[in-house]
């Protein structure tokens, strides 16, 4: 079984819509905005894969590729890319539409390198030997 079939499940999807409370001075999403949910899909995502205490230890390769304007509907969407002994790396993706069109393009994306944490919030293992050990 590849690590795509194993992690299928845990593949996250959230959409939500861009209102003004959310724009920078260049009337476009905040870029800290628009992380706040990359990060919160991918928590999710890597707590379906492993159903362990989850947090993220480092964003890699993150990239504004397309501005996101008002009246856009964004959609967040995460994937487990790899699985270690301690660390999975989920890659998420941003897509943009505006409200009024059917036009749909990839805004940001980057990886995040999630970490599970003991009962103590301490860093242990990944309880997923199966999947590990085939991959490392």
């Amino acid at each position: 079984m590849s690590h795509q079939e194993f992690f299928r499940g845990a593949e996250t999807r959230q959409s939500k819509v861009v209102f003004p409370g959310t724009l920078n001075a260049n009337e476009t999403l905040f870029g800290g905005e628009l992380m706040k949910w990359m990060d919160e899909v991918t928590f999710i995502c890597a707590t379906r894969a492993t159903r362990q205490r989850m947090f993220t230890a480092k964003v890699e390769n993150l990239e504004f590729i397309c501005p996101v304007k008002e009246n856009s509907i964004v959609e967040v969407v995460a994937n487990v890319k790899k699985a270690g002994s301690v660390k999975l790396e989920v890659e998420v993706q941003i897509f943009s539409e505006p409200l009024y069109s059917s036009e749909r393009h990839l805004a940001a994306k980057a990886v995040f390198v999630m970490t599970a944490l003991n009962e103590k919030n301490k860093v242990t293992r990944l309880s997923l030997p199966e999947l590990i050990h085939s991959f490392e």
